[in-house]
């Protein structure tokens, strides 16, 4: 089969969907990746993907461009003929539904978060709900990544529920990431919490500076690490100059951005993400693999990986004082408290979130929708 994956980046394919396509390739099917063209497309390349580019705007709003991106994408389905499509985010799964229906093609949707729109109940918002309650007529299948997002498209009657499933979000590689042994320090050392996210805002990147402000006034011996690529083009991106302020007053230690997570998870006490909603976020799983703690808002998405007191701690969304009074929580946990956190938290990601549960459910529903060759598809699949 050719089966296409559309996403905003090239970047997320790279670094969320990879799991997904090695074992599509691994069963004999050809992967298009079709997403706007950025330095990780020749990755894409070299892993076998083919690469069709895309103009998309994964920042705004505008339905002239949207229109566009309809138009384009029908353009490349057409050029490009896949058995099926898989698509994620809002905008493939919205515009290249319709112009996939167009051409009779089956896709299967991704709900990977509600994004900024849902946030706020404006004209914005509106509209979009009428473009997901027009659009997801058309597919055969749609994955949710927690239930809060599976009920709401109920409650507002976007969906029919046949052809809905709630999946463990993009699962974690349980070998890639595996329990961290924290590392001796001196007995002066700081103590290391990190926040891995893209800076925008609505991940909660200024309640964090804010809690590393109140806690660091406290004269708490702890460092606040931030990990993640700026994103000044998005509407909701936080800006250099904000940044560089934060760095300057010392309020937290800006780590840039990395392929590999890892060794800075590694090098972590606790893990941070106050977010004010998620599908299912993968800078969480990681942690929970990695065997350490995490402090989270209460929202959909991040309450799905954390459960309060038991592997990390809940706190308030977009409040500052409650992160900070969480965040100081942990900070006075004994660590071997900490460590049973952790590995509570490493078998969450054992039993609920392993990667391989994803790639059968998406096996599934390719092999229920797509034009598949049975002999190509592994016998346990038959068997679910």
């Amino acid at each position: 089969m050719r089966i296409a994956i559309t996403l905003n980046t090239s970047w997320n394919i790279f670094n969320f969907r990879m799991s997904l396509i090695r074992a599509l390739q691994k069963d004999g099917h050809q992967v298009i990746a079709i997403a706007p063209h950025d330095e990780y497309t020749s990755k894409l390349i070299k892993a076998g993907c083919e690469f069709e580019n895309v103009t998309m705007d994964s920042r705004g709003a505008s339905p002239i461009r949207d229109l566009a991106l309809t138009f384009e994408l029908h353009n490349i389905y057409k050029r490009v003929r896949p058995d099926i499509i898989l698509h994620y985010t809002i905008k493939p799964n919205i515009y290249g539904t319709l112009a996939a229906a167009k051409l009779g093609i089956p896709v299967i949707n991704n709900v990977s978060g509600l994004g900024t729109i849902f946030l706020n109940d404006n004209w914005i918002s509106k509209i979009a709900l009428s473009l997901y309650r027009f659009s997801f007529k058309f597919p055969k299948k749609v994955f949710f990544q927690n239930h809060e997002d599976y009920q709401l498209f109920m409650d507002k009657k976007l969906i029919q529920r046949n052809i809905c499933e709630v999946i463990p979000g993009s699962g974690i590689d349980i070998d890639e990431f595996y329990p961290q042994k924290y590392e001796e320090k001196p007995k002066d050392s700081p103590f290391e919490f990190l926040m891995i996210s893209r800076l925008i805002i609505d991940k909660g990147i200024r309640e964090y500076v804010s809690a590393a402000a109140i806690l660091q006034e406290r004269g708490m011996n702890a460092k606040f690490n931030l990990l993640g690529k700026l994103d000044e083009l998005h509407s909701r991106g936080i800006s250099s100059e904000e940044l560089n302020d934060w760095i300057e007053e010392g309020y937290i230690n800006y780590l840039g951005s990395t392929d590999d997570v890892r060794p800075y998870i590694k090098s972590s006490d606790c893990v941070v993400l106050p977010s004010y909603r998620e599908g299912t976020p993968r800078t969480l799983l990681e942690a929970a693999a990695s065997a350490r703690p995490i402090v989270a808002s209460n929202v959909p998405g991040c309450n799905n990986v954390v459960d309060h007191l038991y592997n990390g701690l809940l706190c308030k969304v977009k409040d500052e004082d409650d992160l900070a009074l969480k965040m100081k929580q942990m900070f006075y946990m004994a660590p071997e408290e900490r460590m049973k956190m952790g590995n509570k938290g490493r078998k969450v990601a054992e039993r609920r979130f392993d990667h391989n549960r994803v790639i059968e459910r998406y096996l599934k529903a390719i092999q229920q929708n797509g034009k598949y060759t049975p002999q190509l598809m592994p016998s346990y699949v038959n068997n679910l």
